[in-house]
């Protein structure tokens, strides 16, 4: 998801889905075309013609489709496995089960369609390094494949493991813990993220005021917080923003902390596939995205209304040389259209 420094554009977030994985063997990605949605590979072919309400990313080997306001699964070879009758999927096949609606409950299930953990949290959330957050009884807690709670519901936020850890919160402030549930990094931060690439960006102070800086898994301070906002690392680089929420600079910074960089973007994105989405307007009756690389470069001139990030080779955007009657593309690295043709 590109970061903006206007709330309108945080609409447009909605519509910046990456493209998603398939099998190991093809990726597929989600096309919309006459009411009805399918699946292109790479080369912009569909082989899973349009005919689902709403199709969402390839997980596993499995995607979440619409019929009839209830949601199932697929596979890639467009077999529908798993039949539309639950009210809602919490995001995506992880480590081989998914969260599902039903009756009012979540639950998970195999792929297979079997369930694998019981119906009984008020709201789940998908596997990572083992274990999976829940919510339950107004609080947050972790379970096991086996749907054993085993670090106990007591947190007021949590989210997802990540290089074994997770960010939980007490109160109003966020520490770390381990696997084991122990408390590593105190709960001493206003907010924070995931760890990546062995570092975890924090704030302390208040979201206007406060300032962002980058730990590692001992709490250690290994960049300043010096930073008006700061985001994950990814592919070795982070985005970070001087200056307010609505007139701030966008750059990037390596893992000391250096600006590699520099703040001139008004809007920007996470690099993946070795891209990043960059905006230098925000002029919303002709807002101008393009791509750089990690030098900084634009690598794709080409205007763009709406983009994504590049997945295997492949980002979904829309600008003027969109086919009439489509309301997004994709493109290669190239900047051309392989979907619709």
């Amino acid at each position: 998801m590109k970061i903006f420094n206007h709330t309108p554009w945080i609409a447009l977030a909605l519509f910046l889905l990456a493209p998603f994985m398939g099998s190991a063997q093809e990726t597929l990605f989600p096309v919309e075309e006459n009411g009805k949605w399918g699946y292109i590979n790479k080369q912009g072919n569909l082989v899973i013609q349009p005919r689902f309400d709403f199709a969402e990313k390839f997980s596993e080997g499995m995607a979440a489709i619409s019929q009839g306001g209830k949601k199932g699964f697929i596979n890639t070879a467009g077999k529908l496995v798993i039949p539309a009758e639950y009210d809602k999927v919490s995001e995506y096949f992880s480590e081989g089960l998914v969260a599902v609606k039903k009756s009012g409950k979540y639950g998970y299930l195999d792929k297979s369609g079997k369930t694998a953990i019981e119906f009984k949290f008020d709201f789940a959330y998908r596997f990572t390094e083992g274990l999976a957050r829940v919510y339950m009884n107004g609080k947050y807690g972790f379970i096991d494949k086996s749907g054993n709670l085993v670090i106990k519901a007591e947190f007021d936020g949590a989210y997802y493991f990540s290089e074994g850890m997770a960010r939980v919160q007490k109160g109003k402030k966020w520490g770390y813990i381990d696997k084991s549930g122990k408390q590593v990094i105190d709960f001493i931060y206003d907010e924070c993220f995931d760890f990546s690439s062995g570092l975890a960006n924090v704030r302390k102070g208040d979201e206007s005021s406060g300032k962002w800086g980058f730990v590692d898994k001992t709490g250690k301070v290994v960049i300043d917080f010096k930073f008006n906002r700061a985001w994950t690392f990814s592919e070795g680089l982070a985005l970070v923003r001087e200056g307010d929420f609505k007139t701030g600079k966008f750059g990037y910074i390596d893992k000391t902390g250096k600006l590699v960089i520099d703040y001139q973007f008004v809007g920007a994105d996470h690099f993946s596939d070795g891209m990043a989405c960059v905006s230098s307007s925000l002029d919303f009756k002709n807002p101008k995205w393009n791509y750089i690389d990690k030098n900084g470069k634009k690598v794709i001139t080409k205007d763009f209304d709406y983009l994504s990030g590049f997945t295997d080779g492949l980002a979904r955007v829309k600008s003027d040389g969109l086919k009439s009657g489509y309301s997004f593309g994709y493109i290669n690295k190239s900047g051309n259209y392989v979907w619709p043709k």
